[in-house]
């Protein structure tokens, strides 16, 4: 280190964090005057100012006050004094980080006072005052830039990007942050380059683009993990926007995941408190309002401690919204106040969140039947629906839906809740990913509710079930965009299929190395997850014209001809069946929403059981069967014909109904659809000109060999070609070379449905497991897929009305119809279904034909799609 130029030492700090903490310990090490100590502690409580432990950069940074103050240099005091001032801050001690700041900001004069006003209006901003926080800027950045103080000016800019960024003013902040960027692109600071990236993210998220956000923020992870920084603002920016992208969990565990690090740094008590803030937020919006309201409480007290009031506002309307949103929560008069005075508060803070507040104060007043209060607050509500990203313009509509609902405007309502649901639409459609797609339709569900309550009321059947199709399954209707040919993502997809086939071989032989390899697949899962999640949707605008909603459930009444369509929707907890059929249609109550859940879990769970039986007890099955049909169809079973076929439509939350169960289907032909949109687009998938049939058998599946041989044997005899793929042959690439446009593929194969990621449900092949990422990447879907697993037909339900899993990522594709079970499979008694269902396919039967004739006894299996 040179004694002419001791600074450098302070510019490693975070260029090159590691290289200063050893050069700083060496400076130190050689005994060096005041003034050079000085800046050596100074740099030692950066580092764990930033990165480490809070108290210990407290202590260094004393240390460096009283070593500058022996040297004589007041510029180099009022330097220490300023970076003291925000670790105080940090630490949760306001008033001393604050009284710091001024002291030094009033003793500094030159670049040394427009460093500390920079770093004034820095504590400014974390403390919500972001008024003063501009004043300081005002000064700091014309100085910096006249000094040609490059790096502290770019920082500078950030800072003031980041302060319009909370007062709402998006392109003015996106603008300082790529003139910051530009700025710091030929110097060394490589920690505030990756800084810059994370900053590109924020406003990439603050303008809509979630993809890019996702994308530019994991390469600042990149960065600093590379650097060895951890950067607690990252988690924040991260979380943030996978609230945006539907992702909630993931935020909450992303949040806890920073806390619990921080905990171990013993790190700054102001990240602490934004990180449950931002827990608060995401647990909120997962369904947990108990632990949104425990988390934001908390959040609250520090903050509070802190003299933070913008960010305390802020956690009060997560706990108000918390105990809004908690089940048979009463309505409170002095909960209206606490609403209508917190909109007050934030609307003074200039806080771009005040709408929410006004919507909290509507929905008590509402509840409380106070017309007057809630009209008010739910018009100032209502503004934002004209400004603002998209998802808070659709927030804004949903109050104004709330308005119209409460003043009788049947019209206006849904005008609202079309609107609404157009921006959400647009919103949806940036993205590429099937799981964002499906995951982001969440924001419309209350839309959807009020207006088929307002239809139900009205009694127009056909028009609630246009209504029902706008928001289900609607994530199957966008046409599937396949991830760049990314030659690392296919690297990273082979990767996880070697470490899940080690992984089960380590399982199997107890090998110690089980444990190494389930994190290795956790990190391979993570990494094929967050590239899909960067790919970018076709379009940023609108999805086109919509149809009339008469003209859409025409289409369907004439394609049903003689059939019958069954579409359930539940509305205020109580399922309702549409039943379209002879050109019309007409609404029949099934009975309470929950008690048909129960019924389908408990014949779930006794399928379970008896799939494990050679010769199931018949009348047990039959009496499940009744049991079920009762509280999933009601009385439409009752009038669905002798003969006729039918497409039941189920909500997601009862797509694992086993449908073969029920007495009314088991000697009938029926197909199961995501929506009758969905059932209606599988109808008219082209059939391929080439007609290659795919026969696959997987590793340690029971019976298979026998399986796919008699099928084999049963196209040879009627003259067709069969590409037999087995005995160490049946790999993912093979598999998917193969599959990739036939007209069917049968793959008997184990699979695995994971619920907590639908997408990396498998088909165990010999190389490992096929996932629905992998089928993802198809050019052209099979025409018909047979999967003869257990659960292979299972799908996760998602977002408002959606499903993910193996049977979603190939009708989005154009698979026109699949066979699968939705409940374990007995793999002996499953050979016969299946013979015969190919008996009858070779015969020119359509798949719900073919396997209503082959069925006998069985209940596992559904045909899904068009059938």
């Amino acid at each position: 280190m040179s004694r002419q130029d001791p600074h450098d030492l302070l510019a490693m700090v975070f260029a090159r964090p590691r290289e200063a903490l050893a050069a700083a310990r060496a400076l130190l090490a050689d005994g060096r005057g005041p003034y050079e100590s000085s800046i050596a502690r100074q740099a030692l409580g950066i580092l764990h100012r930033e990165f480490g432990d809070l108290e210990a950069a407290i202590g260094e940074l004393r240390h460096a006050v009283r070593l500058a103050r022996r040297s004589g240099s007041a510029d180099r005091e009022t330097d220490v004094l300023a970076t003291l001032g925000i670790a105080l801050l940090q630490s949760g001690r306001t008033r001393a980080g604050l009284s710091a700041l001024d002291q030094a900001a009033t003793r500094a004069d030159g670049t040394t006072r427009a460093r500390v006003l920079f770093r004034r209006a820095g504590a400014r901003w974390i403390l919500g005052r972001h008024g003063p926080a501009l004043d300081d800027l005002r000064d700091a950045v014309p100085a910096l830039l006249a000094a040609r103080d490059t790096v502290w000016a770019a920082r500078a800019l950030t800072l003031r990007g980041h302060v319009q960024l909370a007062l709402g003013a998006v392109q003015p902040a996106d603008a300082d942050f790529r003139t910051a960027q530009d700025m710091l692109g030929p110097t060394r600071q490589e920690h505030d380059s990756a800084v810059a990236v994370q900053n590109r993210g924020v406003a990439a998220f603050r303008t809509g683009d979630l993809p890019a956000a996702l994308a530019l923020l994991d390469e600042a992870e990149r960065r600093f993990s590379s650097l060895g920084t951890p950067m607690f603002d990252l988690v924040g920016d991260r979380c943030a926007v996978l609230l945006a992208a539907g992702l909630a969990r993931d935020a909450l565990e992303h949040a806890d995941g920073g806390l619990r690090l921080l905990a171990r740094l013993r790190g700054q008590a102001t990240r602490r408190a934004e990180l449950l803030l931002i827990a608060a937020r995401a647990a909120l919006q997962s369904g947990d309002p108990a632990t949104a309201g425990e988390r934001a409480g908390e959040a609250r007290r520090l903050f509070a401690r802190q003299h933070r009031a913008w960010w305390s506002e802020h956690a009060r309307l997560i706990v108000l919204q918390a105990e809004h949103a908690t089940p048979d929560a009463p309505a409170r008069r002095t909960a209206l106040g606490e609403a209508q005075r917190l909109a007050a508060r934030l609307a003074g803070l200039g806080s771009p969140e005040v709408w929410q507040a006004h919507l909290v104060a509507g929905r008590i007043a509402l509840a409380l039947g106070k017309a007057g209060v809630a009209e008010r607050h739910l018009a100032r509500a209502a503004d934002v629906r004209h400004r603002g990203p998209a998802t808070s313009r659709a927030g804004g509509w949903l109050a104004e839906a709330l308005r119209a609902e409460a003043a009788g405007e049947p019209r206006r309502l849904l005008h609202a809740c079309r609107a609404g649901l157009a921006l959400i639409e647009e919103h949806r459609l940036t993205f590429g990913s099937s799981e964002l797609h499906a995951l982001a339709t969440a924001q419309g569900a209350e839309l959807v509710t009020l207006a088929q309550r307002h239809l139900l009321r009205e009694g127009r059947p056909r028009r609630l079930l246009a209504w029902t199709e706008r928001w289900r399954a609607t994530s199957l209707a966008v046409p599937a965009v396949s991830p760049p040919e990314d030659g690392e993502l296919l690297a990273r997809l082979a990767a996880l299929r070697q470490a899940e086939h080690l992984l089960a071989q380590a399982r199997q032989d107890g090998a110690a190395s089980a444990a190494a390899l389930e994190r290795d697949r956790s990190r391979l899962e993570s990494r094929v997850r967050s590239a899909t999640l960067h790919t970018k949707g076709r379009t940023r605008g609108g999805g086109g014209r919509r149809d009339r909603d008469d003209d859409r459930i025409g289409r369907l009444l004439d394609a049903l001809g003689g059939g019958r369509l069954a579409e359930l929707v539940a509305v205020d907890g109580t399922l309702h069946v549409l039943l379209c059929g002879d050109g019309t249609v007409r609404r029949h109550t099934a009975g309470p929403m929950d008690r048909a859940v129960a019924e389908v879990e408990f014949a779930r769970s006794r399928l379970r059981r008896l799939a494990y039986e050679r010769d199931p007890d018949q009348g047990e099955l039959h009496d499940l069967g009744t049991r079920l049909e009762r509280a999933v169809l009601g009385p439409v079973a009752g009038l669905l014909g002798e003969e006729a076929p039918l497409v039941v439509v189920p909500p997601s939350t009862l797509h694992t109904t086993p449908w073969g169960l029920l007495p009314s289907l088991r000697r009938r032909p029926f197909t199961v659809a995501p929506s009758a949109g969905a059932w209606l687009r599988a109808r008219s998938a082209p059939r391929p000109d080439d007609g290659r049939i795919v026969l696959v058998r997987g590793p340690g599946v029971a019976h298979a060999d026998r399986e796919v041989r008699e099928i084999a044997r049963l196209y040879a005899q009627a003259g067709r070609d069969v590409s037999l793929l087995e005995a160490g042959r049946s790999t993912a690439p093979a598999v998917l070379a193969a599959i990739d446009g036939s007209l069917l593929a049968h793959l008997a194969a184990h699979g695995t449905f994971r619920a907590d990621s639908p997408l990396f449900s498998s088909l165990h092949l010999d190389d490992g497991p096929l996932t629905g990422y992998d089928l993802e990447r198809l050019r052209r879907a099979p025409h018909h897929l047979v999967l003869s697993s257990c659960d292979s037909g299972q799908m996760a339900a998602v977002g408002a009305d959606e499903l993910l899993g193996l049977a979603t990522a190939l009708l989005r594709l154009g698979t026109a119809g699949i066979v699968a079970s939705v409940v374990p499979v007995n793999d002996e008694t499953a050979v016969p279904v299946m013979l015969g269902l190919h008996d009858g396919l070779r015969r020119g039967l359509g798949l719900a034909e073919a396997l209503c004739r082959a069925r006998g006894d069985d209940v596992s299996f559904v045909a899904i799609g068009a059938g």
